[in-house]
């Protein structure tokens, strides 16, 4: 965990610099996916939670959409089943499927939702199967991972509801099927797929790196702002590869089906949040 140390008179200085941008986002929706490192270390999860209180009571609509891989990983090892990944996703077999159900919707759902009202937010859990927010049919590709799904269809009623109340939604990527059954989603693109469905002003991707790295093994390479147009490119030239495809993906679908900004921020970092948000340097990568 990085921490920031900042003087009393850098303090009052961040929060006159703070004041445009609340007064920017007020009444917007940012949509913030919440994974990783960021969710094992009980320091960084306080920190995660104090930055989206601070946000809802300034009024920012904030919907925080999680992964929770670590606590799925724990209650198989515990049934004795081993995890298995193709390609960087998780094979749901019918038994794994029900801790993901269990431990999303249940565990880690509720959880978040405590650890948010704690901090004196106002918080409800929810999943894709609740208001039928999220459908899915089977993935299909170049390997059979099972119940794993692919949007098909989000309806964000239930969450606007929410929002308007004042209430930050918490959900946990578990989807009904179209016709039966219940699939896994990869939180990244549920988390995109929302945000484009409420037209939100920036999604936030929670990683443990510090975002787009011009090199790898360099973390003072960081490339802070990326226009979406020049992704391709960076492919070819081999700077976004590995797992950070599939994230920048997400990013790039966002932008083009109406979020204004996305972020791809280093969740091991406290607060990263609110540095992004309200501040004039931000951390991280954006997408526009």
């Amino acid at each position: 965990m990085f921490r920031i140390n900042i003087s009393t008179s850098d303090r009052a200085q961040v929060l006159t610099q703070a004041l445009p941008y609340i007064k920017q986002y007020s009444g917007k929706t940012v949509v913030i996916k919440y994974g990783g490192n960021a969710m094992v270390s009980d320091d960084l999860k306080s920190a995660v939670m104090e930055d989206i209180v601070l946000l809802s009571t300034v009024g920012i609509k904030v919907v925080l959409v999680h992964g929770g891989g670590p606590e799925i990983n724990d209650v198989l090892a515990k049934i004795g089943k081993e995890p298995k990944f193709i390609g960087g996703l998780r094979y749901t077999d019918e038994e794994t499927m029900d801790v993901v159900q269990m431990v999303l919707a249940g565990k880690v759902n509720k959880g978040l939702v405590q650890r948010l009202e704690q901090h004196g937010g106002q918080a409800i859990g929810l999943c894709g199967l609740d208001g039928g927010m999220i459908k899915a049919a089977k993935m299909k590709g170049e390997h059979d991972l099972g119940l794993v799904g692919d949007i098909t269809s989000i309806d964000v009623t239930l969450i606007r509801n929410c929002l308007d109340n004042g209430t930050i939604p918490v959900i946990a990527t578990v989807a009904a099927g179209e016709n039966d059954g219940v699939y896994n989603i990869n939180a990244d693109i549920a988390a995109a797929q929302i945000a484009s469905s409420l037209s939100a002003e920036k999604l936030v991707l929670m990683t443990d790196v510090r975002g787009l790295l011009r090199d790898k093994d360099n973390e003072d390479s960081l490339i802070s702002v990326v226009n979406v147009s020049d992704v391709p490119s960076l492919k070819r030239k081999g700077v976004i590869k590995g797992g950070m495809i599939p994230k920048i993906d997400c990013c790039v679908e966002a932008v083009r089906r109406g979020v204004k900004r996305t972020h791809i921020i280093d969740g091991r970092i406290e607060h990263s949040i609110l540095i992004e948000m309200l501040t004039d340097e931000g951390i991280g990568t954006m997408f526009l």
